[in-house]
């Protein structure tokens, strides 16, 4: 069957689509898990970021494919209905992810953003990301101490 789906089960459906909790950020919870390191889950900081290391002022974003423009200047060709409110949508959700990545960045935060794609097939790719990330900034916290107690 085709044609156009009613107003109200479209509405319906939008409403069902999840900014937290969604499969993709549950596979990314399981690759932190396996990861030494405390994390924590929608932390309340700038961005909304999926989940962050706080103490390590680490970001990490689960991105999701389309709602985040992957390979975009291709899928906005197939989009067929109410091509015009979705390419502004997308379009803005990209233009908003980098104004939070600069801005948490300038706030001395480090941004690692993940597309769904590698967080579904390439999971070792991902954590290997996310440990150096850890591991680097568990190094430069562990020398700052350091030199604070040599200038004591």
């Amino acid at each position: 069957m085709t044609g156009k789906r009613p107003r109200e089960v479209v509405s319906y459906n939008m409403s069902r689509i999840r900014s937290e909790g969604t499969k993709l950020e549950a596979s990314l919870a399981k690759i932190l898990e396996t990861i030494p390191a405390r994390f924590a889950k929608h932390p309340k900081i700038f961005g909304k970021p999926d989940f962050a290391y706080p103490k390590l002022k680490i970001a990490v974003f689960a991105d999701s494919d389309f709602w985040h423009g992957f390979g975009w200047q291709e899928k906005k060709e197939e989009i067929k209905t109410n091509k015009m409110f979705w390419i502004r949508k997308i379009e803005r959700n990209m233009e908003r992810d980098k104004e939070v990545t600069r801005k948490l960045e300038e706030q001395g935060w480090q941004v690692i953003r993940l597309w769904g794609h590698d967080i579904d097939r390439q999971p070792n790719k991902c954590k290997t990301v996310i440990e150096e990330t850890v591991n680097e900034a568990k190094k430069k916290i562990a020398a700052a101490k350091l030199r604070r107690k040599a200038s004591e």
